[in-house]
């Protein structure tokens, strides 16, 4: 018995507990003890469909990524480490040689070793095994859930931070509110947003939105009976503008959108609502196959950007904000469980509301041995 315990995706519907060899390390890795994981959207969508895009699930693979924990081991080459030490695991390894790290766009590395995307394994173990750069010391009074929660959180400071490159006083609308645009909006609120319009069709979503982080809410307008998709979006768009009194320039103006819904009437909707000269986000995935306004983009000289993961600085950016009390990821956390339940964790993820009907934005699962109070 290897006694480290992991959470199985075998195929579509058909997770089991087993156990795997507990990983060795050597050189500058360190071997962590996975305390808590969050479940993303992308596990989900393994469990259900066995791909995401060209990822499919050959065979089986431990899911989660969303992680931190307690340093168990360093290899001989980590000095800035110790085992005790309490880490947020960034879940990427890549190989650091390929052009695209060395420019430092590592997250388009093409040889990346992704925790939970087929053909690696993932981080719902005893034991997980990374890069000891990889492994970011959580500061006194950031928690380990708040250490699960810094992956999602490099999502957002990537997209509205690097890539939308989102300034003080600026304002965002940010279109979907799970927990992706959720944590969007709260970077933009901790980088001092002057503005966070917070879109989604969801009436009880916009309302956590608006006391998390945004200072407006819009609820797009219902489609018209043989209404196509690009006139419904101008008219959306026409009456967003006009509710929340938006221009195309100067002071009530969007500096930047993010798109976290992936839906396609959301993206034709945000290119007539950014300004001109204005910054587009696409960091939600839906249907890969859209129609957009190639006349807008360029009259309005847009840019249209596309967000992977987390690239350099993320994660330190992510837990420096949350350590300086900017962003309280807690209010996000609305279930945990315990390892053994961790079937039941994913059921209420992928309904979105547990079985009391209680609505999932975020759940935890504590890793074996660990109560859900443990932090």
């Amino acid at each position: 018995m290897s006694n480290n315990p992991s959470f199985v995706l075998k195929a579509i519907d058909d997770v089991v507990y087993e156990e795997r060899p507990i990983p060795e390390i050597s050189g500058s890795q360190v071997l962590v003890k996975v305390k808590k994981t969050g479940i993303c959207g992308s596990d989900v969508h393994y469990l259900v469909h066995g791909r995401i895009g060209d990822f499919v699930v050959n065979n089986p693979m431990v899911l989660g990524h969303e992680s931190a924990g307690i340093v168990e081991k360093v290899g001989p080459d980590v000095k800035h480490l110790k085992a005790g030490d309490r880490v947020a695991m960034e879940p990427g390894a890549t190989c650091r040689n390929c052009d695209a790290c060395k420019s430092g766009r590592y997250n388009l590395c093409p040889d990346i070793v992704f925790a939970a995307t087929p053909p690696y394994d993932g981080t719902l173990g005893r034991f997980y095994r990374v890069p000891a750069d990889l492994a970011y010391p959580l500061p006194e009074g950031v928690s380990l859930e708040d250490g699960a929660m810094m992956e999602p959180l490099a999502v957002g400071v990537h997209s509205v931070s690097n890539l939308g490159g989102f300034r003080s006083n600026q304002s965002i609308a940010v279109f979907g509110c799970g927990p992706v645009g959720l944590l969007c909006m709260a970077v933009a609120k901790a980088l001092g947003a002057a503005r966070i319009i917070a879109v989604d069709i969801v009436p009880s979503r916009l309302e956590f939105a608006k006391e998390y982080a945004a200072t407006d809410t819009y609820i797009p307008v219902s489609s018209e009976e043989g209404e196509s998709k690009i006139d419904y979006s101008k008219r959306n768009a026409d009456t967003m503008r006009q509710q929340l009194k938006i221009e195309d320039r100067g002071t009530n103006a969007i500096d930047l959108v993010i798109d976290a819904s992936g839906a396609e009437v959301s993206i034709q909707t945000a290119f007539h609502v950014v300004k001109s000269g204005g910054t587009f986000v696409q960091v939600g995935m839906g249907n890969p196959n859209v129609t957009i306004n190639l006349g807008m983009l360029t009259v309005k000289e847009l840019n249209y950007k596309g967000s992977f993961r987390y690239g350099p600085g993320d994660y330190p950016l992510a837990i420096a904000l949350v350590a300086q009390g900017k962003i309280n990821l807690k209010p996000l956390v609305t279930h945990r469980f315990p390892f053994d339940q961790a079937i039941a964790a994913f059921k209420a993820t992928r309904a979105g509301k547990s079985e009391d009907g209680k609505g999932v934005i975020k759940a935890i699962i504590s890793g074996p041995d660990v109560s859900i109070e443990e932090n």
